[in-house]
C-alpha cells in the first residue's frame, strides 16, 4: 500500500521514469492500468484522475515529445480504456456477478459495503450514476458491476459510459496538458496531485458521513 501511495503522490517522477525506459510503449502501459482499474473489479485503488493529469503534463515536456508522446493521443487512449474496462466489468457482473461475490478473491477484496454503496448510488442517481461515478474513485469501479448485476440496459449503459469516459479523459488529461508544466504546478506537483485525490474523494466522504448520520438518527 505504501508503494501505491508513493506512486500516486510522486506520479510525475514515476511516469517520467516510465517514459524514459519505455518511450511510446507508455501508451500501452497506461492503457492497461486504466482498463484494469475499472475492469478487474478487485483493483479499484489504482490511480486514475492523477494518472491522466500527469500523462497530459508529461506529454507537453521535451522528454515526452522526444519519446513521441502526444496529449491528444493520450485523450484517445484514456477514452477507449475506461469504456473497455467498464464493459468488461459490466459483463463479469451480468454473467455471474452474484456467484463471484461468494468466491475468493472477490469475497475478500470486494467488500459488501462497497457493493451496497454503489447500489445505493446507482439507484439514487439512475443512469446518470454511470457518468457521475466516473469521477469518484472506487465508486467508478463498482457502478458498472452494479449495472450488470441489476441487468441495466447494455445499450444505455454504453451510451452513458462513452459520455463519461470522453468527458473524464478530456478534462483530466487536458488539465494536465494546460497546467501541468506551469512553474508553480511543477514545483508543487505532489501537493497538486494530493489535492486532486482529495477533491475526487469528497463525494465518497460525504456519502459515508451522511450514511453514518442517518443510521445514528434512526437508532
Amino acid at each position: 500500500m505504501s508503494t501505491l501511495i508513493d506512486f500516486t503522490l510522486h506520479i510525475d517522477t514515476h511516469l517520467a521514469n516510465l517514459v524514459s525506459h519505455f518511450g511510446i510503449w507508455t501508451y500501452l502501459i497506461l492503457f492497461v492500468i486504466i482498463v484494469v482499474e475499472t475492469g478487474a473489479v478487485i483493483l479499484p485503488f489504482l490511480p486514475g484522475d492523477s494518472l491522466l493529469f500527469a500523462a497530459g503534463a508529461i506529454a507537453m515536456t521535451p522528454a515526452g515529445k522526444d519519446a513521441g508522446l502526444n496529449h491528444w493521443v493520450f485523450m484517445i487512449v484514456f477514452f477507449i480504456a475506461p469504456v473497455l474496462g467498464d464493459t468488461i466489468n459490466y459483463w463479469i457482473a451480468r454473467k455471474g456477478g452474484r456467484q463471484l461475490l461468494e468466491k475468493k478473491p472477490f469475497s475478500v477484496m470486494v467488500k459488501p459495503k462497497n457493493i451496497a454503496d454503489a447500489e445505493e448510488f446507482f439507484h439514487k442517481r439512475g443512469a446518470m450514476a454511470v457518468i457521475l461515478g466516473r469521477y469518484i474513485p472506487i465508486v467508478r469501479t463498482f457502478v458498472p458491476f452494479v449495472a450488470g448485476l441489476s441487468e441495466f440496459s447494455f445499450k444505455k449503459f454504453m451510451e452513458y459510459t462513452a459520455i463519461a469516459a470522453f468527458s473524464w479523459s478530456f478534462i483530466a488529461t487536458g488539465a494536465g496538458a494546460l497546467f501541468g508544466n506551469i512553474a508553480f504546478v511543477r514545483e508543487h506537483f505532489s501537493l497538486i496531485i494530493l489535492g486532486i485525490v482529495f477533491v475526487t474523494v469528497i463525494p465518497s466522504i460525504l456519502a459515508v458521513l451522511k450514511s453514518a448520520f442517518t443510521k445514528k438518527k434512526q437508532s
